[in-house]
């Protein structure tokens, strides 16, 4: 079992380095935990595990995103995020969606109305 900030810290550096691989630059990481937030602007240093995974996170952003930010927004104001989240801890391999996968097609229906 996964601590809840190493698992979102987890997160954050998987999207980076997919994001990375894929060679795109000047993007905004919405994260819905203010705690990895907080630790990726701060310049304190943290021997933990999680620290460990913020320190890394920090040498990605500054090493090939360089007009990016790491931004934290409510939970409640990411409800299609972690429909698709729920969606991808059910599965058990990677999985690259062509157009909106069904877990979330309602969610994001309601927010455009």
């Amino acid at each position: 079992m996964v601590a809840v900030n190493v698992g979102e810290a987890l997160a954050l550096s998987h999207a980076l380095h997919w994001i990375r691989d894929m060679r795109f630059d000047n993007m905004d990481f919405v994260v819905d935990s203010k705690i990895t937030v907080d630790a990726i602007l701060s310049n304190k240093v943290d021997v933990t595990e999680f620290g460990q995974i913020i320190a890394a996170c920090q040498n990605t952003l500054s090493s090939f995103f360089t007009n990016s930010r790491v931004e934290f927004n409510r939970l409640q104001a990411n409800v299609v995020a972690h429909g698709l989240a729920r969606e991808a801890t059910d599965s058990a391999n990677s999985i690259v969606h062509s157009n909106i996968p069904d877990c979330i097609a309602t969610l994001i229906m309601n927010e455009m109305l």
